[in-house]
């Protein structure tokens, strides 16, 4: 179905948390738009770069509660669009990680709304190379595989921990803190060792990131002790000791990282 309209929804990642860390093509989306529906892990820095009379809608998800339901989220994309509006939908993050982007713009292709998908920095790559991990390295990991902890008990379709814990080098887990001790446990169940090194990355690249180091025998502890709190990414794999290499030669040259 074809429907004549100079509206148009951009999708775009808004990257993983330090506004510097968007993208030129993002960032001219923005200053463009005539409507941004944003969610809850975009940097509110961002939206100064909106235009004056661009109309703002908050429709994040925090976990149990979500200020617009997907489907009306879809609905006000098509909405707005037929109304000849330039609208921007704005995903921390990278719009298909994690980030339901696909799903809005199945709705849009079956209505027959132009659209278009503005990739971001994922977290996985941004907040662990924030923190001096890489999510690859010759000597440790050719492999890595992103991972989401809110489907930890989903029977329909189950995160296959049998295969992770041996087929991939490095995981990334998104939303995973609150399932960290089941994660542990399947993980070891399946033959993961608990000298494995692990991270934890909150609010990774932001002013306010913290990296906890430990192992999945003691990580989920290290965590309780120093109440993390979400966003928070883990880094389960030997990648995470390079961080401590890094470290290491920050304090012989007296450099930063964080």
């Amino acid at each position: 179905m074809k429907i004549n309209t100079n509206g148009i929804v951009y999708i775009v990642g808004a990257g993983p948390g330090d506004p510097e860390l968007i993208t030129v093509k993002a960032m001219r989306r923005i200053q463009i738009a005539d409507l941004i529906l944003y969610d809850r892990l975009v940097n509110k820095e961002l939206l100064d770069y909106a235009g004056p009379d661009a109309e703002l809608i908050y429709c994040g998800k925090s976990p149990g509660i979500h200020a617009m339901p997907q489907n009306i989220i879809n609905e006000a994309l098509i909405k707005h669009a037929l109304e000849g509006k330039k609208v921007v939908r704005l995903k921390g993050g990278d719009p298909f990680v994690f980030g339901r982007g696909a799903e809005e713009a199945l709705e849009l292709a079956a209505k027959g709304i132009p659209y278009e998908i503005v990739p971001g920095i994922t977290s996985a790559i941004g907040a662990a190379a924030a923190a001096g991990i890489p999510v690859t390295h010759r000597d440790y990991a050719a492999s890595f595989a992103c991972v989401t902890g809110s489907r930890c008990h989903n029977d329909k379709s189950p995160i296959r921990w049998d295969l992770l814990a041996h087929g991939v080098d490095t995981l990334a887990i998104y939303m995973g803190v609150n399932q960290l001790p089941f994660i542990r446990e399947e993980l070891l169940k399946h033959g993961k060792a608990t000298t494995t090194s692990v991270a934890i990355i909150e609010r990774g690249t932001t002013k306010d990131q913290r990296t906890i180091i430990g192992t999945i025998a003691n990580i989920h502890t290290l965590a309780v002790s120093m109440n993390l709190i979400s966003p928070a990414l883990i880094i389960i794999g030997e990648v995470v000791r390079v961080r401590e290499h890094l470290l290491h030669a920050e304090q012989q040259a007296n450099i930063l990282i964080r």
